[in-house]
């Protein structure tokens, strides 16, 4: 294809990531250059996907998500859309030969947020692999490139990693997936009455996570390390922030960190990684 539409493709992508995620976006920028474009393009995929599920929930969703999905195999198949968005992303999957199994997860979970409403421990498990897990693979993918000993030996901590960040949004976001889409995600949860002990199993999982992640993390390439960690200072600032609210708090408001503490986080990350203290 012609490098201009490429470049375009490529920025179309950044742009997505810049708009919709000022925090993800905060740990790209921080990346040797090479592993920005990738990722970036990774993210406008995702995001763009999620759109569908979530923004749009209109009566033609679930063809837009089958349309999507075709579009996206096509354009991988064939090496080239006219959806700048899918162009971007067929150039990751093919260049970093991402496993199609990991975007197939992916939007499966997508699709299953316009059908379910109740998780159990299967479907719950499932989704959060789709939604979240294959996330980090794809990533992984663009970290390690070529290097399939070093993939394998952080697959599971790169889930770990997914998996807590997306647990921690159902916490943050319980109000509105509840309220406005009729959604609970954790299983056996009466989100009627909803509990401190339900909160706290939930936080004790989440915990469990963090601490696996972080031993994949020290093991990355030092051009990305930084900020996957910086988003891994983030997501952990934003869940202790979460633990010290009650139930009824996390119900009825959204918790948030500010852009300020966003900055400190970046900084306190940058000295210790300049120090080798990560």
């Amino acid at each position: 294809m012609n490098e201009l539409f490429n470049k375009v493709s490529h920025e179309c992508s950044e742009l997505i990531t810049k708009s919709y995620s000022t925090s993800f976006s905060l740990g790209i920028k921080v990346f040797d250059q090479k592993y920005r474009r990738p990722i970036y393009d990774i993210y406008g995929f995702v995001r763009f996907a999620d759109e569908i599920v979530d923004t749009y929930m209109g009566e033609h969703a679930s063809y837009l998500l089958d349309k999507f999905r075709k579009d996206t195999f096509e354009a991988i198949e064939h090496k080239v859309s006219f959806n700048p968005v899918l162009q971007a992303f067929q150039i990751v999957v093919n260049e970093y030969k991402i496993d199609h199994h990991l975007i197939d997860a992916f939007l499966d979970s997508m699709e299953m947020d316009l059908h379910k409403e109740n998780y159990d421990a299967s479907s719950y498990k499932q989704y959060i692999y789709g939604s979240a897990e294959v996330v980090g693979l794809m990533c992984l993918h663009v970290f390690l490139g070529d290097n399939k000993t070093l993939y394998n030996e952080l697959v599971t901590p790169a889930c770990a990693l997914g998996s807590a960040f997306q647990k921690v949004n159902f916490l943050r976001d319980i109000k509105s997936d509840y309220v406005d889409r009729g959604r609970i995600y954790f299983p056996g949860v009466d989100m009627t009455e909803f509990t401190e002990e339900d909160k706290k199993n939930i936080e004790a999982d989440i915990k469990a996570e963090f601490d696996l992640a972080y031993t994949g993390i020290v093991k990355l390439p030092k051009g990305v390390r930084f900020g996957v960690m910086s988003a891994y200072k983030y997501y952990l600032s934003l869940f202790e922030k979460i633990q010290r609210n009650p139930a009824s708090t996390i119900l009825t408001s959204r918790v948030r960190i500010p852009n300020r503490r966003k900055f400190l986080l970046l900084t306190e990350t940058a000295l210790k990684s300049s120090l080798n203290m990560l």
